[in-house]
C-alpha cells in the first residue's frame, strides 16, 4: 500500500563494474499502484499524479497485472526523443486542458522495478530476481507501457552513455545485483553527462536565509546578439555566498533600466525573448525579483544538456573566466549530441508529432 520511498542514487563520475546497467529517463519518477481497478500514482514525493494522466491509468487498468506495485517513469516523446517540457505542460490544474493535452501530447511509462506481485511483496528480492520478474510481468504490455531496457555489460552501458542522449535520455543507472530495494536510500549509482559553457552572468537572487547570494542568473548570446537567460548556478556553501555578495557588489545596478533584461517584469517580454521572472503555474506567489548586475563578467559552469535554449537543470560553477569577453559567450560553443531515435530504445513505441 502506498506511500512508498523511492530507492534513489548517488552521482559518480564513471560506470561501476559488476551492476545491472539501465538508462537514465528524463521524466517524472513514478510508484504506480494496482489492486484491480483501482490505480494510484505517485510522484517521488508522495504527490498523486493520476488526474493528471488519464491515458495512463486507462493502460495500466488494460495492461498490467491485477495486483502490482510498479517503479519507473512517466515520459513524454516528440518525434524521436523525448520532451521534458511538454511533459510540464501535462501538469495542469484545468480538467479539459489535461484531457485535450493527454491526447495532443500522450505519456508513456517506462517501468524498471517491480516492488510487489499479487499479494507478494518483493522489497527484499534481489535486485537479479525482480528484474526478471519485471520481465515476466510485462511481457507483451505495448505502448504506453514499456519495460525499461537493462544489461549486465558493461561495453554496452558505456555505448548506451554515448547514444541514449540523442534520444533525449539523461545518462545511465547502475544498480547492485544482489541488494533488495532499500526506500529512501541512495545505493543505486548515476552517471550523467556533464559539459561546460563560458556564460555571462547577468544578475543574481538573493538566498531564502537572507542578504547573501542563493543564485547567479546566466546569459548567453543568441545570433542576433540579445542576451538569453539559460539558467542558473545556485550550489555554494554558505561563507562562499556571503563573499560573492561582497565580490559581486561593483557590478550591482540600481535598477533594471539598460539591462538587457529591462523589460523582465513585462509578459509580453517573455514571448519574445528568454528572461529570469517568467511567470507560470509551477511558480505560483513565488517571488521571482532579482538583482540585475551588468553583464560584464564571465563564469565557466558545468552542466548536463540543454533542451529549449537553456540549461535543463542547475549548471555547477566552476570558474571565473577574465580572459572571455562576455559578447563570446554564445550558443555556438555548447557541444549537440548526435541524434538518437527513441523508438531504437523502446521498440514498439508509436510514433508522436
Amino acid at each position: 500500500m502506498p506511500p512508498v520511498r523511492p530507492m534513489l542514487a548517488k552521482s559518480a563520475a564513471r560506470i561501476p563494474e559488476g551492476m545491472l546497467y539501465e538508462a537514465k529517463w528524463d521524466g517524472f519518477r513514478a510508484l504506480v499502484f494496482r489492486d484491480g481497478d483501482e490505480i494510484e500514482i505517485g510522484s517521488r514525493s508522495g504527490r498523486p499524479l493520476g488526474r493528471y494522466f488519464p491515458e495512463l491509468v486507462a493502460a495500466f487498468r488494460e495492461r498490467l497485472p491485477g495486483r502490482c506495485v510498479l517503479d519507473g517513469e512517466i515520459v513524454v516523446a516528440r518525434g524521436p526523443r523525448l520532451d521534458f517540457d511538454a511533459l510540464l505542460e501535462r501538469i495542469h490544474p484545468a480538467g479539459s486542458r489535461v484531457r485535450l493535452l493527454a491526447e495532443r501530447t500522450p505519456a508513456g511509462y517506462v517501468a524498471f522495478d517491480l516492488l510487489a506481485l499479487g499479494g507478494d511483496s518483493l522489497l527484499d528480492t534481489p535486485q537479479r530476481e525482480r528484474r526478471v520478474a519485471l520481465e515476466a510481468a510485462l511481457e507483451g504490455a505495448g505502448d504506453p507501457v514499456f519495460t525499461a531496457p537493462a544489461t549486465y555489460d558493461i561495453g554496452l552501458a558505456r555505448r548506451w552513455f554515448e547514444q541514449f542522449e540523442g534520444a533525449g535520455l539523461d545518462g545511465v543507472v547502475a544498480k547492485p545485483p544482489g541488494l533488495g530495494y532499500r526506500q529512501g536510500e541512495r545505493v543505486m549509482v548515476k552517471v550523467k553527462h556533464e559539459r561546460t559553457a563560458d556564460c555571462v552572468l547577468a544578475g543574481l537572487r538573493h538566498h531564502k536565509s537572507g542578504p547573501v547570494v542563493g543564485s547567479l542568473l546566466l546569459g548567453l548570446y543568441d545570433d542576433v546578439g540579445r542576451l538569453q537567460h539559460v539558467g542558473v548556478c545556485a550550489a555554494f556553501p554558505m561563507r562562499r555566498r556571503k563573499e560573492l555578495m561582497e565580490e559581486l557588489a561593483p557590478l550591482r545596478m540600481e535598477s533594471a533600466e539598460g539591462h538587457p533584461w529591462a523589460d523582465w517584469a513585462e509578459a509580453e517580454a517573455h514571448e519574445r525573448d528568454r528572461m529570469p521572472g517568467a511567470p507560470s503555474r509551477w511558480t505560483g506567489t513565488k517571488d521571482l525579483s532579482w538583482v540585475p548586475l551588468r553583464p560584464e563578467r564571465v563564469c565557466e559552469v558545468a552542466y548536463d544538456h540543454m533542451q529549449a535554449g537553456r540549461f535543463r537543470h542547475t549548471a555547477r560553477f566552476r570558474r571565473w573566466r577574465p580572459d572571455r569577453v562576455p559578447e563570446s559567450c554564445t550558443y555556438a560553443q555548447l557541444e549537440e549530441p548526435v541524434g538518437y531515435d527513441l523508438s531504437s530504445v523502446l521498440p514498439g513505441r508509436r510514433p508522436s508529432g
